[in-house]
């Protein structure tokens, strides 16, 4: 029997870039990870083969259902609660669950921006209540801690996206992928929030052309019939390692995202995947790593206003006809991602569960 009962951790899914970080909050604190499924919703990697329901996760983990959150929050079971701003009902199930059974409750927030589609205005004055009245919230980074701050959430801490840096800066001399002798890269869903269309009408205006220049889009979605202009390929979904592959063989990757009613990046592990690469990034505004301060104009790679074509055009002529400015970005762009790591993450989650845990003795 456990002397000190377990943190309940919920979210939808335990994606490959999240495997580390919830690995080290395992280590810190005694957890167990409540996955009530989803899709995978990063880059343009393919979903692992094995199947997540069958429990092979390298923590402890259950796998739920949501209608089940509730009585998992409430059981009495679990010292803290915690959940992220993801499902229908498993967030506000969560805190009402921990509210009933008088244990702390951290709020894992993501959003910079609410969403203005149906969905997002039904929640948002529940949502709004949870910034308010959680314990502790636990953040992507600077730009949601100042979002939940102006709704009123309190002892806010960040907690920075990273991935596996041992992984994504792996690859071997030789194993790059490459189709020209400039190569951009895009790796993600092919959706219109993901600015791929703004990408491609940017590549037309750059005039770079194949054999001397690519453009390599790595992933899949409905805007894979755009990606015809001459110069650019794609590479539909790939494995992990195969996404490596790609970055080792590019020059540069993009990161084109623009605002939209339902949506804005919180994050973008692209980012963080090429700066281990040692990769300039140029990536729009609208991106949560931008905003976030782990991407900085000029210092590590390029910033664009998001959904400018012109812009970004210009942004990757600049980069093609200067390679010194490539090189001095992405050594910069390696340094600077070293803090954004998994331990890093799953100390700021520790941190806030101790805050948690003494504002709620405080009250009582």
């Amino acid at each position: 029997m456990r002397a000190v009962k377990p943190v309940l951790f919920v979210t939808n899914y335990a994606p490959p870039a999240r495997v580390g970080a919830f690995q080290a909050l395992a280590e810190r604190e005694d957890v167990e990870f409540a996955l009530f499924g989803g899709r995978v919703h990063h880059g343009g990697v393919r979903p692992l083969e094995s199947d997540p329901l069958k429990g092979s996760d390298p923590f402890p983990a259950r796998h739920i259902d949501q209608r089940q959150v509730y009585r998992l929050a409430a059981s009495g079971d679990y010292r803290a609660v915690v959940a992220g701003t993801v499902g229908r009902t498993a967030l506000p199930a969560a805190y009402l669950g921990a509210r009933r059974a008088r244990v702390p409750f951290v709020l894992w927030a993501t959003l910079w921006a609410q969403p203005a589609g149906p969905a997002g205005v039904l929640g948002y004055p529940a949502l709004r209540w949870i910034y308010a009245h959680a314990d502790a919230v636990a953040t992507y980074g600077p730009h949601v801690s100042e979002y939940v701050l102006a709704r009123g959430a309190g002892r806010v801490h960040d907690a920075p996206q990273a991935v596996d840096a041992d992984f994504w800066s792996a690859a071997r001399s030789g194993e790059g992928e490459r189709r020209a002798p400039f190569q951009i890269l895009f790796a993600g869903r092919l959706r219109r929030e993901k600015g791929v269309r703004v990408l491609i009408s940017a590549w037309r205006m750059t005039g770079l052309q194949a054999p001397a220049a690519a453009l390599i889009l790595v992933g899949g979605g409905p805007e894979a019939s755009r990606a015809s202009p001459a110069g650019a390929f794609l590479a539909g979904e790939a494995g992990p390692a195969e996404v490596r592959n790609f970055y080792a063989g590019s020059d540069v990757v993009v990161v084109p995202s623009i605002r939209t009613r339902t949506f804005r990046e919180p994050w973008g592990m692209v980012v963080n995947e090429a700066m281990h690469e040692g990769l300039p990034v140029i990536a729009t505004d609208a991106v949560g790593a931008v905003a976030g301060g782990l991407l900085r104009d000029g210092r590590n790679g390029l910033v664009v206003p998001a959904g400018d074509d012109r812009a970004l055009a210009a942004a990757i002529r600049r980069l093609h006809d200067d390679p010194s400015e490539r090189a001095r970005l992405g050594e910069a762009a390696r340094a600077d991602v070293g803090r954004y790591t998994h331990a890093a993450w799953a100390e700021a989650m520790s941190r806030a569960l101790a805050d948690a845990t003494g504002a709620r003795a405080g009250e009582g």
